[in-house]
């Protein structure tokens, strides 16, 4: 009698590394009376799989959830890997969850930047009671949780102005909370510490900030690459949740290092020690977050209250009737293979069946929406227990596709492959900048500085800086050589009379070197209204 191996699979943390149980050979496998006999033949723990015989397939909603079946068509030959319905059910509901909280950054963000600590808010919480709840808390974490007005007031400003946006993070915390604990457990840090992830992202992996921090923990270029978070053309490893973790506890362990004191940690977390260092000297030697705050920068004075009021509201949601979805399964079943060829998620998403939004999620630390292939290095496709079934057991094929396409002249890898080369700009937005403008400064489409940047929308902010990977070198705008006096327009000097259905962008294009912010500078415009027949001039007439 033929021998089978089976092979179960844990349930894979989203972001924890594969595990495997060793193969055990049995003569034959009975589910409730009914058989199904998988052969699997497991070279060098490669996961490759090979189907030989499925009896009946009736049994699959009986198979345990760590247990899976493989089918083989007579007919195509290709390998249909069935997944356990419920784990699927749970699967796409964290996927929506995960899809729908990306946007909730922005306003954590205008929180936390502009916060004012002592605007008060009404809500019916009794200062005796939060005085209380406070001081519980501040028995079992190493955080120093006093009472004070500010604390008060950020907290009621959170439970009034954004109390959907906390309930929503008691869903998604399901999600992630268990890999920050695990990580920070590792290097001796309070597991309290994991609150700081929402202050800073929202949990959202492809958070970028005004200033370019980036990723769930928001580091910032140079810190990123201290703990060897690699920022290429192609990846982003400050938006991989694992790694950016790690690094945000090597980081956060440091800092402790300092200043022996959790609360200044944070502080230092946010605008560097340096500031933390210059504030206690300013204060006159004081070491206590709250002795100090009025001499650190605006943004960090609020920083720690909003991680406190996030702990409080987190421990003491129930009491203020805030309940996130429960989710039975708080993990996706997952595996990882490193890749052996730049391939796309569009190709991925064909090859495998799976949905382009959900790779993103999965993978989001590659910023071309491709997955490189750099000698030397070892970068991973993670996917669905479900899809890496048909991946690993097609690798040749699917690769011999993907350097078929590369070939091509009309292969979307070439364009990736000549962006990597090029490399990337980074744009700082400036007064009367949209995306539309500077997608065509740059030769690129407003949807790709969307994707690039993780954008959900059209709305930009002065300052905000932008990742591009242009086609083309921007022009700079010319002034004309021969400008008339201050004051005058002379019959020789070009004047554009607005007819209905202008725009400044379209005047714009009508004459090279002109820009909408040369229009509003030399006309004196600040909306974009435009009255038919009003005389635009066409140079600084002022100089």
């Amino acid at each position: 009698m033929n021998k089978s191996h089976i092979r179960s699979f844990f349930l894979v943390g989203f972001f924890a590394f594969p595990m495997f149980l060793s193969a055990q050979q049995k003569d034959s496998v009975n589910l409730q009376n009914k058989k199904a006999i998988v052969t699997n033949e497991i070279e060098n723990d490669s996961a490759t799989l090979q189907a030989e015989q499925v009896i009946d397939l009736s049994a699959v909603d009986s198979i345990p959830d760590n247990d899976f079946i493989l089918v083989k068509s007579d007919q195509t030959q290709k390998y249909d890997l069935k997944d356990h319905s419920q784990a699927a059910k749970y699967d796409s509901l964290w996927m929506k969850e995960l899809i729908a909280n990306a946007p909730l950054f922005e306003a954590i963000y205008e929180d936390v930047t502009t916060l004012e600590p002592d605007s008060t808010y009404v809500l019916d919480l009794n200062t005796d009671t939060l005085k209380l709840r406070l001081e519980k808390l501040n028995q079992k974490t190493p955080f120093n949780v006093a009472y004070n007005p500010s604390l008060e007031n950020v907290i009621k400003s959170f439970l009034t102005r954004r109390r959907g946006l906390m309930q929503r993070m008691l869903t998604a915390s399901q999600f992630y909370f268990p890999l920050f604990e695990q990580e920070m457990d590792n290097h001796n840090i309070p597991l309290e510490m994991k609150y700081l992830s929402i202050v800073e992202s929202a949990l959202n992996p492809k958070a970028r900030s005004r200033v370019g921090a980036t990723g769930l923990w928001q580091f910032m270029y140079g810190t990123g690459k201290m703990y060897n978070l690699d920022v290429t053309s192609y990846v982003d490893e400050r938006s991989d949740p694992i790694k950016s973790t790690k690094a945000a506890c090597q980081y956060l362990s440091k800092l402790y290092e300092i200043f022996q004191d959790w609360d200044l940690a944070l502080a230092a977390y946010n605008s560097g020690p340096g500031n933390v260092n210059k504030a206690i000297r300013r204060s006159g030697g004081y070491k206590n977050y709250w002795n100090i705050r009025s001499y650190l920068p605006r943004e960090t004075a609020g920083y720690v209250p909003a991680f406190l009021a996030t702990m409080y509201i987190f421990e003491y949601a129930e009491e203020h009737g805030l309940k996130g979805q429960k989710v039975d399964r708080p993990y996706f079943e997952t595996d990882t293979v490193h890749v052996k060829s730049l391939i796309t998620f569009d190709q991925i998403a064909e090859l495998v069946g799976i949905d382009k939004e959900e790779l993103k999620i999965l993978n989001p630390s590659y910023k071309l929406n491709a997955i490189p292939y750099v000698e030397g290095k070892n970068y991973t496709l993670r996917l669905p227990r479900s899809h890496m079934g048909k991946f690993v057991a097609n690798e040749e094929a699917i690769y011999a596709h993907v350097e078929k396409e590369l070939n091509s002249k009309e292969s979307p890898l070439q364009e990736l492959v000549k962006q990597a080369e090029e490399g990337e700009v980074v744009y700082r937005v400036r007064s009367g900048d949209y995306l539309g403008k500077i997608a065509e400064r740059y030769g690129v489409g407003v949807s790709q500085i969307k994707r690039w940047n993780g954008l959900r929308s059209n709305n930009l902010r002065i300052g905000q800086r932008l990742t591009i990977f242009p086609k083309k070198q921007p022009v700079a705008a010319v002034k004309p050589k021969n400008t008339p006096s201050k004051g005058s327009i002379s019959s020789n000097i070009k004047v554009h009379e607005v007819r209905s259905g202008d725009s400044l962008w379209t005047i714009s294009k009508k004459y090279p070197g002109v820009s909408i912010e040369n229009l509003r500078e030399w006309n004196g415009i600040s909306g974009n209204n435009l009255k038919p027949g009003t005389k635009l001039k066409l140079c600084d007439c002022s100089s």
